[in-house]
This record gives structure tokens, C-alpha cells and sequence, in this order.
């Protein structure tokens, strides 16, 4: 398909992201061409802003968690075609090393991600590898079936993959932005018996507690460590989830651990971990784990129980924006302006 489109490139950090007047990419044979409809600002995408996650090699097109319509089928794609509605993985892997053979993609040493190492949905179209598309019913709006993919997908990866959630176990949610709200909502789904919502916004709180949460602390008020062990009676939580990526609130997390607990780490940042003296952390047996994106199997499975009405996000896009206001979505997500959970463009 030749012509031109329009598409936000990162150029350098802290720099306006540039609208151009690009190449529409050509496919390979294994690849398709996506109509972009609709693809959700995250975090990440901050980060890329910032420098805080350096972007290998710009200028890229940022974005993500996009999804669309097949507009060009690679000539050795099968089982998909023009006009079928996709969302499409953040990333994809070789699909023949050890990692991707046992359904762990992330952990391809080829894995290539969305807006990072190659073009993303900040874009009129998007190339992608015809093993990153999921089916997206004609029942699911094509902005839900963008934030799925990333958004709602990996709070569930870290979980029940990483976190391994078992029914009845007390859970803590640190951060309640768009990751950390799913978080509560998934837990609660997967039959946590507690779930405390830690954040130091009220508005965020105020949400987790809508989403499903027992209990919220504000952590700008009072140590969460120290409250969580209230709550459960000097116990501690089975999982404590940490989607903020400071040294501070990661610390917080293995401080609200009981006996066994698993800390789950998705927040990314700089700074190093501080963690307990070693007596204190063999003799508690802690665990703290990383978490990074998601499998097809755990986006598959969130799109099973959106599509089953288990699991509700129709208040998770908080703003919708075209694509040439593609700068004041992050600037509203990187100042919090009306408490976004997730910003989506809409090209």
C-alpha cells in the first residue's frame, strides 16, 4: 500500500513529539499493515519522554498498545485478512528460541517492542509481525481492545504468572494509576480475600476502592507497611504488587510481605533496591520478583473475561484525544491532570 500518513515521532527526550508526514511502511511476508483506530498512552511512554528509558535509536514512532483493522496481508500470513479487527501485541519474539517455544515471549533475547525498538500506533498505520495480532470481537470497542493488550494484560501476567495468586490470599496494590487499578480489579476477580490500595492521590484511591479494593491507604499520610500489618492483624499480604518503580515504595512492598509473600515489581526506574538485612529475609523467606509485559495467553485470557462481562473497563479511558494532540496526552499524563488512568489516541 503506498502513500503517505502522519505519524508522532520521539526525536529526543523531553522534546515535543513531532507530527509527520511519513512513508507508509511496506510489509513482509510475514507481516500485516494495521489501520490504526485507536492505541493507549502509557506510562512507559513517560519514560521514553523523559530519558528515564532511553529509546535505543531514534527518532521512532512511540505507542504501544495499539489496535485496528488489517489493511494489507503479508504474502505467507495465514489465517488472517484484510478487514479483520485486531489488537496487537506490545511486542513480539523470535517465535523459535527456548523462551518463546514455552509461551514466555518477553523472554526472547529477540524480543522487539511497540514504540521502542521498532514503529509504534501513534500513527495513521503500523506495521506489525502477524504473531503479535489478537482477534478482537466486534462487541469490544477498538480503544478497550488497545489498553487490554498492555495495560489490563500485564497487571494479570504479574499476578497470576509471576505473583501466583492463589484464592483467599491478601493482596496490596502499590501505585493505583492504570496498571495498579486493573490490579485491584484482577485480584478480586481471581478471588484475593483482602486487597489494599496504597497511592498517594485521593482521587486514585478513591477509584481502587470503586474497582474493588477493601482497604486504601494514603501513603503521603502514614507508612503503608505499618497500616497493611493493622489490617491483617500483624500478618502482612501473600502478594504485594508495585507499579510505581521507586526504591522507596519497593521497599514499602517487602515491608508488607508475610511469611512466604511474593513482592512483584512492574514500576520501572533507576534507582537501586534496598532490601531487608539478609537474616531478616531467609528467615521470612521472601520473595521479590520482576514483571515485565505479558504473554498471548494472558492477553487472550483478559479478552475472554472482557468479553464474558467479568471484567469491566469502561471506565478506564479517561480521555480521548486525535492524533495531533498527541503532546497534551502526555503532558495530562505526566502532570496527572484530571487523574488519567489511560490516555488513548485515536488517529
Amino acid at each position: 500500500m503506498a502513500g503517505k500518513m502522519w505519524a508522532a515521532r520521539f526525536h529526543e527526550a523531553r522534546s515535543p513529539l513531532r507530527l509527520e508526514e511519513v512513508t507508509v511502511p511496506s510489509v513482509g511476508p510475514d507481516e500485516v499493515l494495521v489501520r490504526v483506530e485507536a492505541c493507549g498512552m502509557c506510562g512507559s511512554d513517560i519514560h521514553f519522554w523523559e530519558g528515564s528509558a532511553p529509546i535505543p535509536s531514534p527518532p521512532i514512532t512511540l505507542g504501544h498498545e495499539p489496535a485496528g483493522v488489517i489493511a494489507v496481508v503479508g504474502v505467507e500470513v495465514e489465517g488472517w485478512r484484510e478487514g479483520d479487527r485486531v489488537a496487537v501485541r506490545a511486542g513480539a519474539g523470535c517465535g523459535q528460541c527456548r523462551s518463546c517455544l514455552a509461551g514466555d515471549e518477553p523472554g526472547c533475547p529477540r524480543f522487539r517492542v511497540l514504540g521502542m525498538h521498532i514503529d509504534g500506533g501513534f500513527a495513521q498505520y503500523l506495521k506489525a509481525a502477524a504473531a503479535s495480532l489478537i482477534c478482537l470481537p466486534d462487541a469490544i470497542p477498538f480503544e478497550i481492545g488497545a489498553i487490554l493488550t498492555d495495560a489490563v494484560a500485564t497487571p494479570f501476567h504479574a499476578i497470576t504468572d509471576r505473583g501466583g495468586l492463589k484464592p483467599g490470599e491478601r493482596v496490596a496494590v502499590f501505585g493505583c494509576g492504570g496498571l495498579g487499578l486493573h490490579a485491584v480489579q484482577i485480584a478480586r476477580l481471581l478471588g484475593a480475600a483482602t486487597v489494599i490500595a496504597v497511592d498517594v492521590r485521593a482521587a486514585a484511591l478513591a477509584r481502587a476502592e470503586r474497582a474493588g479494593a477493601h482497604h486504601a491507604i494514603d501513603a503521603s499520610g502514614e507508612a503503608p507497611h505499618r497500616r497493611i500489618r493493622e489490617i491483617t492483624e500483624g500478618q502482612g499480604v501473600d502478594v504485594a504488587l508495585e507499579f510505581v518503580g521507586s526504591a522507596k515504595t519497593i521497599g514499602q512492598a517487602v515491608g508488607s510481605l508475610a511469611r512466604g509473600g511474593r513482592a512483584v515489581i512492574v514500576g520501572m526506574g533507576v534507582e537501586p533496591i534496598q532490601l531487608p538485612p539478609p537474616n531478616v529475609f531467609v528467615w521470612s523467606e521472601f520473595q521479590v520478583i520482576g514483571s515485565f509485559g505479558s504473554t498471548r495467553a494472558n492477553v487472550e485470557s483478559v479478552l475472554e473475561l472482557v468479553a464474558a462481562g467479568k471484567l469491566d473497563l469502561s471506565e478506564s479511558v479517561t480521555a480521548r484525544l486525535p492524533l495531533a494532540e498527541v503532546n497534551e496526552g502526555l503532558r495530562m499524563l505526566h502532570t496527572k491532570e484530571g487523574d488519567p488512568v489511560r490516555v488513548v489516541i485515536t488517529p
